[in-house]
């Protein structure tokens, strides 16, 4: 079963991997074996899941999100399945999704929610303590697990459904097309260790300590960054991320696109960036969507 994968129409970087109705009928079966509850509670059950998913594509699927996803020059994959019939229901985009992360590497527990993976609503009306669901915020470009002990290596994010939507296209940037990178990385103060927390519906009791700029193995920066989380020191910290900030929000290579119901993006957490526009207004808006973040299999 061959694999449609091209170039996203935004950004060379970006590779869109097409699932068509006939791959995606010959899950329907093995998909029903496993319940959600199963998938919770039976993390063995999880990899077979992502086993019947790749052997569909003869094993190309796995291959492709690998190399694409640790590859520096892309680093993104969107999945856009055909599904727009009936068929493939919301239980279907979480086992999807679940496929999809496993085989790639390990969900980390998302203490959100208390499970492998987090589904939650952004509406017109909101009291959360977070933007991620504040509709007619900007949500700044940031990464993800910052405020966490685990690694965060890959995110998944999947638009399970929406309704009343007008505006918030994704935002995503990658770090080597950044205006300002050689300039911050390269800041002593983004290289010491600031203090990161998390509001309560986080349910992260404890911070941690990390900077936010550091190299990989191979001596490119990677970032890991949120403008909600950091508690600056001191006025340099302070300063050092009002200028982080601003330059990220002001870059001109920022991609902006509107995510297809049913799509996955699959991003590298180190060097994308991520964030979504806001909302026009509307009384009926609904959004929903579906998060696992993650460890590459060693």
């Amino acid at each position: 079963m061959s694999l449609e994968i091209k170039d996203h129409n935004k950004s060379k970087r970006v590779k869109v991997i097409g699932l068509k109705e006939t791959s995606l009928d010959k899950l329907i079966f093995p998909f029903k074996k496993h319940t959600i509850t199963s998938l919770e509670y039976k993390p063995f059950s999880r990899f077979t899941l992502a086993k019947s998913l790749d052997e569909v594509f003869e094993g190309k699927l796995s291959k492709s999100l690998v190399k694409i996803v640790n590859d520096r020059e892309s680093g993104t994959a969107i999945i856009e399945p055909e599904i727009n019939n009936k068929k493939f229901d919301k239980d279907f985009l979480v086992k999807l999704s679940t496929g999809l992360a496993y085989l790639m590497g390990n969900p980390n527990f998302d203490s959100m929610t208390g499970k492998y993976y987090a589904r939650f609503y952004v509406k017109h009306q909101d009291s959360s303590d977070s933007y991620l669901r504040k509709a007619y915020t900007n949500l700044d470009l940031h990464t993800d697990g910052t405020y966490v002990k685990e690694k965060t290596d890959w995110l998944i994010m999947t638009k399970m459904e929406e309704q009343g939507v007008s505006g918030g296209e994704s935002v995503i940037l990658h770090l080597d097309d950044w205006e300002h990178l050689d300039e911050l990385s390269n800041n002593p103060i983004g290289q010491q260790n600031f203090t990161w927390g998390s509001p309560k519906s986080k349910n992260i009791e404890y911070k941690v300590e990390h900077p936010v700029f550091r190299k990989d193995k191979n001596g490119k920066p990677i970032i890991s960054y949120i403008d909600q989380f950091p508690e600056p020191k001191n006025m340099d910290q302070g300063l050092f991320l009002q200028r982080l900030s601003d330059c990220l929000e002001e870059s001109k290579n920022k991609i902006e696109f509107p995510l297809p119901v049913g799509s996955t993006i699959f991003s590298n957490n180190y060097f994308w960036l991520h964030g979504r526009k806001p909302f026009k207004e509307n009384t009926n808006l609904s959004r929903e969507l579906l998060r696992i973040r993650g460890t590459f299999f060693n």
